[in-house]
C-alpha cells in the first residue's frame, strides 16, 4: 500500500469519497465508490502501525494528532468500517446521491473521531458526525422527519458545544489536549465533557432524540444511524472515564427502563431504538466497572466486544425491519404478521439477529455479554451493591429476549396473518443481511473452524492476554444463560396464552417527552389563561405605579426639582463632576 495511504486516517478517505459520491451522477460509478472505499479503508487499518502518531499538525500552538491507532480504538474503528461496507451494500437498490454521500461521510467522521490523537481533533469530527448524519433523517421526506431531524441536530450540536467548552477548561488549566483519562469529575472540564458524552450516548432523560429520529429516518438511514453515534460515545467514555462508579448505575438504569417502553411500543423500528438504549447501557455499565484489578481488563474487554457485536447485530435487525418497511410500507406491528411466507430469507436473518442480541450461545452476543456479566459478578464478591447491579443486568437480559429476540420476529413475520403478500427483499438487501448474519454466527462460535470463532475477536480486544484466558463456554455460563432465555420465552408464551401480553395498538409513546409535551404544555396553557384574565388589570396597575414614580423622580431630581433649588446642592454636583474627571485623568496617565 502507498505510504501516503498508510499515514492517512481511514476516516478521511471515507469523508472524501462521500463528498465525491454526492456529485457523481452515474449510479454504477457512485455505488462502486461507496463499496470499494470501505474495503480500502479496512486494508489501511489492518496495516497501520499501533502507538504512533501518523499525521500531526501544529495550529495556534496546539499540537493536533489526526491519526493514532491503539488497542482500544482499533476494534471500534474496524467495526465502523465493516458497518460502512454493509450499509453501502444494503443501499445499492436506491439511487440517492445525497444519501449515499452523507452515509459514507458520516461513517468517515465517526472513524476519524475514533482515531483522533487529541481532544481538539476529536471535537472537530464529533461535530461532523452531527452535520452529516442529519441528512439521513431528512431523506425520509416527511414532515415528521423534518422536525425530528431539527431536534436531532440541535441535541447533537449541544453535545459538541459542551465538549468544546470542556476542552477549553482542560487546555486552560493543563496546557495539554492529550487523550488522558480523567480520574475525577472535579477535574477542570471533566463534568462538562461527561455530560457532552452522555447526550450522545443517550443517557436517561437525555435519550428521546434517539427514539424520535431513528424510526423517522429513511429505510437506509436508520440502518446507518444505528451503527455510529452512540457507539462513538461509548468509545469516548472508555477512553476518558473508565472506572467511574456513576457509569455503573447509569448503565444499569439504561438497561432496564427501555424494556418497559419497548414491550408496549407498536412501531418496530422504535422498538429497536429502545433496544439500542438498552444495549448501550450494558457497555456503559461495563466501562464503569473497569477499575483496577481483574475486573478492569474483563469489563473493558466486555464493553469493547459488546460494542463490536452490537454494531453488527443491531444493523442486521434494522436491515430486516427496514426490508419489511420497504416492501409493505409500514413497520407497525399491528399491521404486520405472516410475512415469513413471502419474505422467508428476511425472516431467517431477523431471527439470527434476534438470537444474537439475546445472547444465545453460539452467537456473538453471548461471547460479548458474558464478559460484562462475569466482570460485575467478580466485583460483587467484594462489593454487595454490585450484586444489585448484576441482578439488574440479568433482568435486562431477559427483557432483551422479550422485546428484540421474540417481539420483532414474531409480530413482523409470524403472529396473526396480516394478509400482505409481497416480494422478498431486493438481492442487495439480502446480501448485506446475509453478511451480517454470517458475522453474528462466526464471531460467536467456539474455535472449531480455523479462522472463525470468538478467539479472533478476543485477540483484538484492548487486553488480549486477559481475553485469551477468559472462557465464555463454561458449563455455568451456558446453563445460566439458557435458563434465563427459556424462562423468558416461557413467560412470553404464557402471557400470550392468557391474553395478558400488551396488545399492539396504534399510538405514540411519549416517554420522558411527556414532561414538556404534556405537563410543560399544560403549564404554559394555564399561565396563558391566567394572564388573559389578570393581565389587563396588572398592566394598568403597573402603568399607574410607574407613572407616579416617574413624576416623583422628576419633581425631586430634575433641574427644576427640590435638590436643585439651593446653591450648595448645585455646587456639590459641579465639584463631584470635577473630582471624577480628575480621577479618570490620573488613571489614564498612570496606566
Amino acid at each position: 500500500m502507498p505510504a501516503f495511504l498508510t499515514d492517512l486516517n481511514p476516516g478521511w478517505l471515507l469523508i472524501l469519497a462521500g463528498l465525491v459520491a454526492m456529485f457523481v451522477r452515474l449510479r454504477l460509478v457512485r455505488q462502486a465508490i461507496t463499496v470499494i472505499v470501505p474495503l480500502i479503508a479496512i486494508l489501511q487499518l489492518a496495516t497501520a502501525q499501533h502507538g504512533v502518531d501518523h499525521f500531526t499538525f501544529n495550529a495556534l500552538g496546539i499540537e493536533l494528532s489526526f491519526y493514532r491507532v491503539d488497542s482500544l480504538n482499533f476494534l471500534f474503528g474496524l467495526a465502523f468500517l465493516i458497518a460502512a461496507l454493509l450499509n453501502a451494500i444494503y443501499a445499492l437498490h436506491t439511487d440517492n446521491r445525497l444519501q449515499d454521500g452523507m452515509a459514507l461521510a458520516y461513517a468517515g467522521a465517526a472513524v476519524s473521531a475514533t482515531f483522533a490523537g487529541d481532544l481538539m481533533t476529536l471535537f472537530i469530527f464529533w461535530e461532523i458526525t452531527a452535520i452529516t448524519s442529519v441528512f439521513l433523517i431528512l431523506q425520509a421526506g416527511t414532515r415528521a422527519a423534518y422536525f425530528a431531524s431539527m431536534r436531532y441536530l440541535a441535541v447533537q450540536i449541544l453535545s459538541g458545544v459542551l465538549l468544546l467548552d470542556g476542552i477549553a477548561y482542560v487546555w486552560h488549566y493543563t496546557g495539554s489536549l492529550s487523550l488522558e483519562a480523567f480520574t475525577s469529575l472535579d477535574q477542570p472540564g471533566a463534568l462538562i465533557i461527561f455530560i457532552a458524552f452522555g447526550i450522545k450516548a443517550a443517557f436517561p432523560f437525555l435519550h428521546n432524540w434517539l427514539q424520535d429520529s431513528y424510526p423517522k429516518s429513511s429505510v437506509v438511514g436508520a440502518v446507518v444511524l444505528s451503527a455510529f453515534t452512540t457507539k462513538l460515545a461509548v468509545y469516548a467514555f472508555a477512553r476518558f472515564f473508565p472506572g467511574f462508579d456513576a457509569l455503573i448505575w447509569i448503565g444499569a438504569i439504561m438497561t432496564i427502563f427501555p424494556v418497559f417502553f419497548a414491550v408496549i411500543e407498536n412501531d418496530l423500528r422504535r422498538v429497536l431504538a429502545y433496544s439500542l438504549n438498552n444495549q448501550v447501557g450494558f457497555m456503559i455499565c461495563a466501562i464503569g466497572v473497569g477499575t483496577a484489578g481483574v475486573g478492569n481488563a474483563l469489563a473493558l474487554n466486555g464493553a469493547t466486544a459488546h460494542a463490536f457485536s452490537h454494531i453488527i447485530y443491531k444493523a442486521l435487525l434494522f436491515m430486516s425491519v427496514g426490508a419489511v418497511l420497504y416492501r409493505t410500507g409500514t413497520s407497525k406491528a399491528s399491521e404486520l404478521g405472516g410475512l415469513y411466507r413471502s419474505m422467508p430469507w428476511t425472516a431467517l436473518f431477523c431471527i439470527i439477529g434476534g438470537l444474537s442480541i439475546s445472547a444465545f450461545p453460539l452467537f456473538s452476543g453471548f461471547i460479548a455479554k458474558s464478559m460484562t456479566m462475569s466482570a460485575v459478578a467478580h466485583e460483587g464478591a467484594a462489593d454487595p451493591a454490585m450484586i444489585v447491579v448484576w441482578l439488574m443486568l440479568l433482568f435486562a437480559s431477559a427483557g432483551v429476549l422479550e422485546h428484540s429476540g421474540i417481539k420483532i420476529p414474531y409480530f413482523a413475520f409470524f403472529g396473526h396473518d396480516s394478509g400482505k403478500r409481497v416480494k422478498e427483499a431486493p438481492f442487495n438487501m439480502l446480501l448485506a443481511m446475509g453478511m451480517a448474519a454470517f458475522l453474528c454466527i462466526a464471531v460467536g462460535l467456539p474455535a472449531v473452524v480455523p479462522g472463525l470463532g470468538y478467539q479472533w475477536l478476543y485477540s483484538l480486544l484492548p487486553y488480549p492476554i486477559e481475553a485469551a484466558a477468559y472462557q465464555p463456554y463454561t458449563l455455568d455460563h451456558i446453563l445460566t444463560q439458557m435458563q434465563l432465555l427459556v424462562l423468558a420465552t416461557f413467560a412470553f408464551i404464557l402471557l400470550k396464552r392468557l391474553m395478558l401480553y400488551p396488545a399492539e395498538k396504534p399510538g405514540v409513546i411519549l416517554d420522558t417527552d411527556w414532561l414538556y409535551r404534556k405537563a410543560g404544555y399544560g403549564a404554559v396553557r394555564w399561565i396563558d389563561t391566567v394572564w388573559a384574565k389578570l393581565g389587563p388589570s396588572l398592566t394598568a396597575l403597573f402603568r399607574s405605579l410607574s407613572e407616579r414614580a416617574y413624576d416623583r423622580l422628576v419633581d425631586t431630581f430634575s433641574p427644576r426639582g427640590v435638590l436643585a433649588r439651593n446653591g450648595v446642592a448645585g455646587g456639590m454636583a459641579v465639584w463631584t463632576t470635577v473630582i471624577l474627571a480628575v480621577v479618570l485623568l490620573v488613571s489614564f496617565l498612570t496606566s
